[in-house]
């Protein structure tokens, strides 16, 4: 059964590329991942709050006055909190692209241009075969618009793109207001890929301390309806490959970021949950299906439920609103014994 795809202009042996995750900071590890059946693996983050506080002069700037007021401790994390610095990062990408075959994708998360030309033109002197912008900007500010917001991230990948030669993959929000049209001008700054989606991790919430503290869960699949959704519609209408990540555990969920138009399905919390082996039992399980329903390759079945193959569109569209809420009867509650 023929399981490769291509993406970023790789020809990957499985459409399973392992996202942002700890499990592949032991280089150890991500040599597991390949054995598995990985097509590509995408390394941990970069991020922009560590490049920032790398400088010792801007880092020594911060700090002064904290004693007198001790909230400006909060303005930036302590750099020591942070498990590698970008130059032990670099390292340790060089590590794995020297234990693997498969390709090797260094991310950088962060929300402005700042200092990412540099490092990214460093990410690929380590030996990135390609790179990911994990791009994360909250707009708190009440004069911050939805263009500006857009136009710094256009920016920034114009930026990236333009300072490398390797591929550069961007890992959008779902909150933009309008996905396609951004997705488009992604692809005219020169995007090779489009990433479904990132993550957000909101805080949780102590009643008793009065503080919000961070909260980290896995994803769930019920996670992925969003983004089998959005890779429907923007599938034929940009040029980029379609990665989605966030709620991929089993064969079905792969098959169907195929059938969407997705080219990589990416997991990272299934292989937490399951461990790093999930790989190929869920690779065994697509080829099983595949066998069963007479495909041959996935390139066979990719856009077959995308919104532009569709007879019917209304379920892409306020179709689905409309007929999901009018199908929906009032039950009487059970009677009490």
């Amino acid at each position: 059964m023929d399981l490769s795809t291509e993406y970023l202009g790789f020809t990957l042996a499985s459409p399973i590329v392992v996202s942002s995750t700890p499990l592949s900071m032991p280089p150890g590890n991500a040599f597991r991942m390949e054995e598995a059946g990985a097509g590509a693996i995408v390394l941990p983050s970069l991020f922009e709050e560590q490049l920032i506080l790398e400088s010792t002069a801007l880092d020594a700037d911060l700090s002064r006055g904290t004693e007198s007021f001790p909230e400006a401790m909060g303005y930036l994390p302590d750099l020591a909190d942070y498990k590698m610095t970008h130059e032990v990062y670099l390292d340790y990408l060089s590590e794995v692209r020297a234990s693997v075959r498969i390709p090797v994708i260094a991310s950088l998360n962060g929300a402005t241009p700042g200092g990412w030309v540099r490092f990214a033109q460093e990410m690929q002197m380590a030996g990135a075969d390609a790179i990911e912008l994990n791009t994360f900007a909250l707009a708190t500010n009440t004069a911050t618009t939805g263009k500006e917001i857009e136009d710094q991230l256009l920016e920034l990948v114009s930026s990236v793109v333009d300072s490398v030669r390797i591929p550069v993959a961007v890992k959008l929000s779902p909150f933009y207001t309008s996905l396609p049209h951004l997705a488009a001008r992604l692809d005219k700054a020169g995007a090779r890929g489009i990433v479904l989606f990132n993550r957000f991790y909101q805080p949780e919430f102590d009643i008793e301390a009065l503080e919000a503290r961070p909260s980290l869960h896995f994803s769930m699949p019920g996670e992925l309806l969003s983004r089998l959704h959005w890779a429907a519609i923007l599938f034929g209408n940009i040029k980029a490959d379609i990665g989605i990540t966030g709620g991929v555990y089993s064969a079905d969920d792969v098959l169907k970021c195929m059938m969407v138009g997705g080219s990589v399905a990416m997991m990272a919390s299934a292989l937490h949950v399951h461990g790093i082996e999930h790989i190929s039992r869920v690779l065994a399980n697509v080829s099983l299906w595949m066998d069963e329903h007479g495909y041959e390759s996935l390139s066979q079945m990719r856009g077959s439920l995308s919104r532009q193959s569709a007879p019917d569109i209304s379920p892409y569209d306020r179709g689905n609103y409309i007929r999901t809420l009018s199908s929906y009867t009032l039950r009487t509650p059970a009677a009490a014994y």
